[in-house]
């Protein structure tokens, strides 16, 4: 279980300023994650493979397949500047 001390530093780190209710909260809710690592740590976990998501993941994006742009003049039509055929935008200093 972590101490009001830690539960404090922790707060100060964040620069969170907490009152003492909160502070309580924050306590059993830091114990609670603290406790589910540990629970983590304590399995065996050899011959499991690293995964990035716990779920199969399917790419819903469409094929990134190479095909015709707008013509240019189409695409600088509703341009507010352009200078040589190009978006023209202020200089940033």
């Amino acid at each position: 279980m972590i101490d009001d001390a830690t539960v404090r530093h922790v707060a100060r780190l964040a620069r969170l300023r907490l009152s003492d209710a909160e502070e309580q909260v924050m306590r059993e809710e830091l114990s609670g994650i603290l406790a589910h690592i540990d629970a983590i740590q304590a399995m065996d976990l050899d011959g499991v493979e690293p995964t990035t998501h716990v779920v199969e993941l399917e790419n819903v994006l469409r094929a990134d397949v190479p095909r015709p742009s707008l013509p240019r003049d189409e695409a600088l039509r509703e341009a507010r500047n352009t200078v040589d055929g190009e978006f023209a935008v202020p200089r940033m200093d």
